[in-house]
């Protein structure tokens, strides 16, 4: 899936020039997609597909008790995470930067699901006077914690800085969780101690991070403007969603704490994610080829869910720690 997504950005990029060159990539592209639609619809040692849903791989399982916070949950996967969490029994947090289309969604829920357990907290990942409010509140209103969702992000986005003066992908995709996950460990500690229940912290990641500079995090020049390449770029925060779960998981087991982290590629998902990166016209019948082929090849929301509420939930990944399912 992700030579999917990065045929789709060559497509859209103003380096492939002429009509005839934009066809017949994406001709090559959608014989490619045939062939993954074949190969991934295949039910793998979880007993899922890519094309399950979050709904599907947490089936059966009663999550009564639990306590979530899920970080952009006003949309996309974000969204669809919180509302299958709540419609298993969780008391979901939604930390949202908009809290009018917050308690949109909220609303949403609880008439979709009457006996769900909502809450709206605003939380502006891009800035951690935001992050450390949020974390204040929280805590200091004395609720459990056992799952942190840390899923909101922005991708390849052009240079620009957070309020805190630090590039806008890096922060609000890495140091903003960063800071909410160190801010809200002692609460899940805590929470995980008394309760003798697993907690869990789900960093939702890309492929592309495998994908960053070439000489990897650039923690000497985050902010070197020309330098910056946006899918590099992404692909560096997304690189330090991995890092950190996998410290996480170094730490936790070094102090025996009976919490989890690991991180997560959701697949290729056609939400806003790709909003700084379709710059055709509506009525270009590139986008209009593109808008067509990813509905065969991308996943849909429910689908793109499925990863995150599969290792928030799911028995099956019980202990399962630093890993990187997809």
């Amino acid at each position: 899936m992700l030579a999917c997504s990065m045929a789709i950005a060559f497509l859209c990029s103003t380096t492939v020039r002429t009509i005839q060159e934009r066809l017949l990539a994406a001709a090559v592209l959608s014989l490619h997609a045939l062939l993954i639609m074949w190969f991934f619809n295949r039910n793998g040692s979880s007993g899922f597909s890519s094309s399950s849903t979050a709904e599907e791989v947490t089936r059966g399982v009663d999550a009564s008790g639990l306590t979530a916070i899920v970080t952009g949950a006003s949309s996309g996967i974000g969204t669809e995470t919180a509302r299958v969490l709540a419609l298993r029994g969780v008391h979901v947090i939604m930390g949202v930067r908009n809290m009018a289309s917050g308690r949109d969604v909220k609303d949403a829920m609880i008439k979709e699901i009457p006996t769900a357990k909502v809450d709206v907290m605003e939380l502006d990942l891009s800035s951690l006077a935001s992050v450390r409010k949020f974390a204040s509140d929280f805590n200091s209103s004395g609720r459990p914690l056992n799952l942190l969702i840390n899923n909101a992000g922005i991708m390849a986005t052009p240079f620009m800085l957070s309020k805190d003066n630090i590039e806008l992908q890096f922060a609000t995709n890495h140091l903003g969780h960063f800071l909410l996950t160190n801010l809200l460990l002692d609460t899940m500690k805590k929470t995980a101690r008394e309760s003798d229940i697993e907690g869990r912290i789900v960093n939702v990641s890309s492929e592309f991070h495998r994908y960053p500079y070439p000489e990897g995090i650039r923690f000497d020049n985050i902010n070197d403007q020309s330098g910056y390449k946006r899918f590099l770029a992404y692909g560096q925060s997304k690189l330090a969603n991995v890092l950190h779960a996998n410290e996480l998981t170094r730490r936790f087991k070094e102090d025996g704490v009976n919490i989890t982290a690991n991180s997560l590629h959701p697949g290729v998902i056609a939400t806003n994610l790709f909003r700084h990166n379709m710059s055709l016209a509506n009525d270009n019948p590139i986008r209009v080829f593109l808008k067509s082929l990813a509905g065969l090849v991308l996943k849909n929301v429910q689908q793109g869910a499925a990863t995150t509420c599969y290792v928030a939930l799911n028995p099956q990944v019980k202990g399962v720690s630093g890993e990187m399912p997809s």
